[in-house]
């Protein structure tokens, strides 16, 4: 028997049906009764991390405090949840196979011939349990990638239908989430797609104890019972997931329609009390009725796919809640700005941001955007690439240091303001050798990141890069106004740089966006918000004058 409740998410029908916020859902109800409850993510691809894909590839690659560069479905479970997740929270195929092939090359196998089954599945199965036998929680939620029936997936399908007969009745239980489409043609909604997915599972040997089902329009009573009927589960263990207005509903929906009740009857587990979601719903209460309104540019390479900028799109939902402001978000491409339209394009802005990235397209772009900023006094925010711009530009534009670079973009740059680390010089391999995960910072006295900070002296926030500040010009930029206000006191590598005759200008070697949730928003974006705000009421009060 096991003391530790598991819950398996799997999808079928298409891919992008929101496995993750129904996870995260489900976790934040558990939670709020009282369950210690973590969620982990099971991704079918081969790559070891999502750390050398493109953003266009997969999305944001989320960084943990523990260094792990993770699927981006793992920033939701933390910003829900406000519970840090770490290395053993994401797991892929490529980790798999690699942690296998070392066994068996130090001959831990013993001669056997290595397969999928029992080796692979049971490495899952191990990764799996690496959270229940902690200790830490009552219930673990694992989502499975991809949709029933890829081929990719059929491991992890396998090891959780061993796993689900290893821990015995009501120790875990599969939710299957499915798209129930309405057709317009026909004036309905079809269940024959989740039929057919359930249908798939089962011949995997696997049978859902719920169904949640994602639709546009309301499901009836009728629907429900066929689906019920069909797929050969309790009429009450079949959830509708309707569309939301924001993903921050979603928990709110879940427990109306008893996901949670459902899910804690089938594991055995107490259901007496109620989920405490007051914090939850006036932070909706605050995002839902904003008493203001202000529009912020996001300046970055990777602006067509959403998903590469979620954790700072969500950051700024939660900064907005707590300034009761309404964050518009004008995404702009930093390949396509110029001297002719940039006027044009960044008109209206009340605050500007530098997103992160990597390699040279649309440098420049993003240096134009921090001149405009610095020169017309509007709120800047630039993060981990953004910073460095920040840098260069203030060495071209202020000290006159014409070719400042980084010799990431120019590594024949006379004036490498931005270089490569020493260590980092002799480093082949792309994946997982940058500067990762959780590393402390020193902030400076009176300085206004330590006012963001509330007084704080130390901090500790999250990296992900491989160039940085170079200390050869730190005394002449600090000379001439860009003061360095954030130390690592163990490498004298620079954090935080920001302008002292500026309202609000701040650039940050670090990722304030991954550690930003409901309960917690990032006092960056905080400040941001507040500043940005601030440069619009100034504008009013201008134009009225």
């Amino acid at each position: 028997m096991s003391n530790t409740k598991y819950i398996f998410v799997t999808g079928g029908v298409t891919s992008s049906l929101g496995k993750g916020i129904i996870a995260a859902s489900l976790a934040k109800l558990l939670q709020a009764r009282g369950y210690k409850t973590t969620i982990q993510k099971l991704d079918p691809y081969i790559n070891v991390d999502p750390g050398t894909l493109n953003p266009y590839e997969h999305g944001e690659c989320y960084v943990t405090d523990d260094g792990a560069e993770t699927d981006l479905d793992l920033g939701h479970y933390e910003r829900f949840l406000n519970v840090r997740t770490s290395q053993a929270n994401n797991v892929t195929t490529g980790r798999i196979y690699q942690s296998v092939i070392e066994k068996e090359r130090r001959g831990e196998f013993l001669g056997k011939t290595v397969q999928v089954v029992p080796h692979i599945t049971n490495e899952i199965k191990e990764r799996i349990q690496i959270l229940g036998k902690s200790g830490e929680y009552d219930i673990v939620i694992t989502e499975i990638g991809g949709t029933v029936g890829d081929i990719e997936s059929l491991p992890y399908i396998e090891a959780v239908r061993q796993l689900l007969w290893e821990l015995g009745d009501n120790n875990g239980i599969v939710i299957h989430l499915t798209l129930v489409p309405y057709l317009s043609a026909a004036g309905e909604l079809k269940t024959k797609p989740t039929q057919h997915s359930v249908k798939t599972l089962m011949e995997s040997g696997i049978k859902a104890d719920i169904l949640v089902c994602r639709t546009e329009h309301e499901i009836s009573d009728e629907i429900k019972e066929k689906l019920a009927l069909f797929c050969n589960v309790k009429r009450e263990a079949v959830i509708q997931s309707i569309d939301a207005s924001t993903i921050y509903d979603v928990p709110i929906l879940m427990q109306q329609e008893g996901l949670d009740t459902v899910a804690l009857q089938k594991l055995t587990l107490t259901d007496t009390s109620t989920p405490d979601l007051r914090q939850w719903r006036e932070f909706l209460e605050r995002h839902k009725n904003p008493k203001n309104e202000i529009t912020v540019g996001l300046i970055g390479k990777y602006v067509e796919l959403q998903d590469s900028y979620k954790s700072i799109l969500e950051s700024f939902i939660h900064a907005g809640a707590a300034n009761e402001v309404r964050v518009n978000v004008r995404s702009i491409h930093s390949e396509y700005l110029s001297e002719k339209n940039l006027e044009q394009e960044l008109r209206g802005l009340h605050g500007l941001l530098v997103a992160p990235g990597f390699g040279e397209r649309g440098i420049e772009g993003k240096i134009k955007a921090v001149q405009y900023a610095r020169e017309s006094n509007i709120p800047f925010l630039g993060i981990c690439l953004g910073m460095q711009m920040a840098v260069i530009e203030y060495a071209r534009n202020v000290l006159g240091l014409t070719n400042a670079n980084s010799t990431e973009m120019d590594e024949y740059t006379t004036h490498p303001v931005i270089n490569l680390m020493e260590e980092q010089k002799t480093i082949v391999n792309k994946g997982g050798t940058m500067r990762l995960g959780a590393w402390d910072c020193t902030l400076f006295e009176d300085s206004l990141v330590e006012q963001i900070y509330q007084g704080a002296s130390e901090i500790s926030e999250r990296h992900r890069h491989r160039y940085e500040f170079n200390n050869n010009y730190k005394e002449q930029l600090e000379d001439a106004g860009l003061v360095a206000s954030g130390i690592n006191a163990e490498t004298g590598l620079v954090e935080i740089v920001e302008l002292a005759d500026h309202p609000w200008f701040i650039g940050v070697q670090y990722h304030p966006e991954y550690k930003s949730t409901v309960a917690n928003p990032h006092p960056l974006f905080v400040g941001f918000v507040k500043a940005a705000l601030t440069h619009k009421k100034r504008q009013t009060n201008a134009s009225l004058a």
